[in-house]
């Protein structure tokens, strides 16, 4: 068991303002993993004080960006040193299985920071953009100020490096609000930005609930907000960021859309979407929940779906067999529940899974990998997020009528086609209003962006355009 008594405040392990503990308890048997602090109002005000106080007289906005750079670079062998230690803690944790957390620790965070530092490295800070006769015209890139990085439970090292990483090539100070099902990651987090010796106010990490993060963002002295989770709480975040006028980048829900053309194979393609619409035990905005079939392959691909689904070993997330771990929270469980149950009084007709436990899985959050059928877009099961194993498969009699079950939606995240023909698959997927599409299941890399249209959000991760939410421009006439 982890227990953690301190909060990490400005680059210091600091006592926290109340007793108030949080304890973090195993998804898949209810054990207590251990324990921290939750982080109150009183502590929000010492770390935003710290954050302001380095940015506004600390070296770190003004050191070189190449300088920067070299101590995100340290930060990130020093992560890659504890990835199995990190990765274990977090199926602990949230119950995302082994496999998934190893990749995102030993690839997907190295590889997104890499990205990042490409980008910064490529990046003209200041330079000269125009002159006229005697004048000349400068372009300057500065940092946006404090930030405060609001992070969900799901993928919690990529939520928060995503965000701390860019901020801080920037040259910007951090506030990490963590959830309070991954508090001990994100301490461990901490004392990893500890051990690669930021100055000062730089960063701070704090695990809370809902009324500390409002505190957070309502804060005065924060300039930036940078958050990814739900749409109704985005919706607040952003209401509160227009009062004050307060950048803000939101990365918020999905209902992706998977649109399986004529000639798709069938074998690659639901293999592919075994891991894109179920992995991360399907507790993903990006997941493709909503699977477009052609009629005339309609049965064909259910059959092959409901087969799919029936082999995925469920279980402890620690185990390395296991593919689908448990839901992160009992009332996450009731939630795809819910749903399971809407989808049957909808009528759409359910192909596998269901409401029955799991036999041997009872002590944990568990939920069987659902399918269902016959759906129409207009049913709640293929318009609103569910976060958990729910696929629906949707009819199509041309890919016109593809493309508009795709866009109807008030999502607009990820997705993806599948086709014999990649080129022509492209030109489908060039057509549907998203931000993150993938052909074939290929993957993108972190050099480009992530962010959605429509509810899924405000602005973009990733790369060059994710550094670019945390500058401010600045034009100097000579």
């Amino acid at each position: 068991m982890l227990n953690f008594d301190k909060l990490y405040i400005g680059g210091r392990w600091t006592t926290p303002a109340t007793g108030e503990t949080l304890t973090v308890r195993s998804p898949h048997d209810q054990t207590v993993v251990g324990t921290a602090p939750h982080a109150a109002p009183a502590d929000v005000d010492r770390a935003v004080a710290a954050a302001r106080t380095a940015f506004d007289e600390g070296p770190w906005p003004r050191m070189s960006p190449e300088e920067r750079q070299t101590v995100i670079a340290r930060l990130t062998k020093l992560h890659a040193a504890r990835a199995d230690e990190l990765a274990a803690l977090v199926t602990a944790e949230n119950g995302s299985p082994s496999w998934f957390t190893g990749w995102t620790h030993h690839t997907g965070v190295p590889e997104q920071n890499d990205a990042y530092l490409r980008a910064a490295a490529a990046l003209d800070w200041e330079a000269q953009v125009g002159s006229t006769g005697t004048a000349r015209t400068l372009l300057r890139r500065e940092p946006v100020g404090v930030v405060a990085a609001i992070i969900p439970w799901n993928a919690p090292h990529q939520s928060a490096l995503v965000k701390l990483v860019p901020a801080l090539l920037a040259g910007c100070t951090v506030i990490l609000k963590a959830s309070p099902e991954t508090a001990l990651d994100a301490l461990a987090l901490a004392q990893v930005f500890d051990e690669a010796n930021l100055p000062e106010g730089v960063v701070s990490v704090l695990p809370a609930g809902r009324e500390t993060s409002e505190y957070l963002v309502a804060h005065p002295d924060v300039d930036k907000i940078a958050f990814t989770g739900s749409t109704a709480a985005g919706r607040r975040i952003a209401s509160i960021a227009g009062e004050q006028l307060k950048r803000v980048s939101l990365e918020l829900g999905g209902k992706s859309a998977s649109i399986v053309l004529e000639d798709a194979d069938l074998e690659s393609t639901v293999a592919g979407l075994k891991t894109l619409s179920l992995g991360n035990n399907a507790e993903s905005c990006v997941a493709h929940t909503r699977i477009l079939v052609p009629r005339t392959r309609y049965e064909e691909f259910v059959a092959a779906l409901k087969t799919m689904m029936e082999e995925i070993v469920v279980g402890d997330p620690a185990a390395p067999e296991t593919f689908l771990g448990p839901m992160v929270r009992p009332d996450q469980l009731e939630r795809v529940r819910d749903y399971i149950r809407i989808g049957l009084d909808e009528g759409a007709r359910l192909v596998t899974g269901g409401l029955a436990p799991i036999d041997g899985l009872e002590a944990g959050n568990y939920v069987r990998p659902t399918l269902f059928a016959d759906v129409d877009n207009s049913m709640r099961i293929a318009r609103e997020e569910v976060f958990g194993p729910v696929l629906v498969v949707i009819p199509f009699d041309d890919e016109a009528e593809a493309v508009r079950i795709a866009n109807d939606s008030e999502y607009g995240l990820g997705g993806g086609v599948w086709g014999a023909d990649p080129e022509h698959a492209l030109e489908v997927a060039r057509l549907v209003r998203t931000g993150w599409m993938t052909v074939n299941g290929a993957p993108a890399t972190y050099d480009g962006s992530f962010g959605g249209y429509k509810n899924s959000g405000i602005g973009r991760e990733f790369g060059a355009v994710g550094l670019s939410q945390y500058l401010e421009y600045k034009t100097i006439g000579i």
